[in-house]
């Protein structure tokens, strides 16, 4: 945040009694009252007519303020707008540099279920629970794509957040992909099925396909399994995201169910410009 937006975001915050602590620890953590004061008085010396807040009195400043911002009530609005515009700045700058740090855990662990094209020019993440909603509302966007795309690689990463009976049916699903299956078949039969996904509804869908219900329920509590899912937790804490689904695409995290035609755009530039978002 610039110096100058520091100080307005500052002079509403002294002012405004008691959105002060919120409003410029926000701007600059660790400011106090004097810092903020201090601040506001160098950039007004640099303005045509140099004035210095140091030795106004608060009971003549808050009414002040007050009076201020009854007339123009707009311009809180205008600087929490600013702020979580900053703040959200922040939060992607964060998400890139964990993204890197941690692009071989993301994109290319051996150990990981992938769809589609191996070798494919563009790689989408999807961090998903099978008891999550709006993962079964997507699902259908991953089959178009699936379809529709022949130079598309898909992961698919087990993210169980909603529940220990999550956590139980993506131990088997993993298992179940260790042992060979068809796991787009197993993937389509679990978010088709009716209800909640428990362990039983992962265990039908993996003995129909001739795997030994006993041998995966042995092998689900392996350490590899748990080593997968760990680290899923640890990728999405290092991202900041606590929702399902959440998308990877390059260095872009996109959390929610965002919808093909929002995916397709950002498959494009990736193969355009080596960015989700293209210049121009």
């Amino acid at each position: 945040m610039s110096r100058l937006t520091i100080a307005l975001v500052a002079i509403i915050a002294v002012l405004a009694g008691g959105l002060a602590t919120s409003l410029y620890s926000r701007a600059e953590p660790g400011l106090d009252e004097a810092g903020v004061r201090a601040i506001v008085t160098d950039v007004l010396a640099e303005t045509d007519k140099p004035v210095s807040v140091a030795g106004i009195d608060a009971a003549t400043l808050h009414p002040m303020i007050e009076s201020y911002l009854m007339a123009n009530p707009r311009i809180l609005e205008r600087v929490s707008n600013a702020l979580q515009a900053e703040v959200r700045k922040d939060e992607i700058m964060q998400s890139r540099a964990a993204i890197a740090a941690m692009q071989d855990q993301i994109y290319n662990n051996p150990n990981e279920i992938v769809l589609g094209n191996p070798q494919g020019d563009v790689t989408l993440v999807e961090m998903f629970d099978y008891n999550c909603s709006y993962c079964r509302s997507a699902m259908p966007d991953m089959a178009k794509l699936l379809d529709t795309d022949p130079n598309l690689k898909i992961i698919l990463k087990e993210f169980p957040i909603l529940s220990q009976e999550s956590v139980e049916v993506a131990r088997i699903a993993l298992a179940a992909h260790q042992a060979g299956i068809d796991y787009w078949t197993f993937h389509t039969t679990l978010f088709t099925a009716r209800g909640k996904v428990t362990k039983d509804t992962a265990l039908d869908a993996a003995e129909a396909q001739g795997l030994s219900r006993v041998s995966l329920e042995l092998d689900a509590q392996s350490d590899d399994i748990n080593a997968i899912i760990q680290r899923s937790y640890e990728i999405a804490q290092a991202i900041g995201t606590t929702g399902t689904p959440t998308y990877l695409i390059g260095d872009e995290v996109i959390p929610g169910a965002i919808g093909i035609e929002s995916l397709r755009d950002r498959i494009a530039n990736m193969r355009a410009c080596g960015s989700t978002v293209c210049d121009g």
